[in-house]
C-alpha cells in the first residue's frame, strides 16, 4: 500500500475538469485508488464519489493506492496532482 498527502494549490479546488482528468489517469491502473478529505473517501475511478468530497483549496487529502501496480499508479497521481491541483 502506497499513500501520499497533498494540498490542493489550485483556487478553484477540485472542480469537474481535474476530477475528470484524474479519473482517466486512474482507471489506467488495476490498484484501488483512494482519496480522503475531511474524514471522508472516495473512489478515484468514480466521478461522483470525487465530486462528492467537495475538494476546495489548501485542502489537505490523502490518496492511498493499493494493488498490483501501487509505486507506478502512486507516483503518477502524485505527478498529475503537482502538476494540475
Amino acid at each position: 500500500m502506497r499513500t501520499f498527502q497533498y494540498t490542493i494549490g489550485e483556487e478553484l479546488g477540485m472542480h469537474a475538469r481535474p476530477a475528470g482528468l484524474i479519473l482517466q489517469l486512474a482507471k489506467e491502473f488495476k490498484s484501488d485508488i483512494t482519496i480522503s478529505n475531511k474524514g471522508k473517501s472516495g473512489n478515484l475511478k468514480r466521478l461522483l464519489s470525487v465530486i462528492d468530497l467537495d475538494i476546495q483549496y489548501r485542502d489537505q487529502v490523502t490518496v492511498t493506492v493499493e494493488g498490483p501496480d501501487e509505486e507506478v499508479a502512486a507516483e503518477e497521481m502524485l505527478a498529475f496532482f503537482q502538476e494540475n491541483l
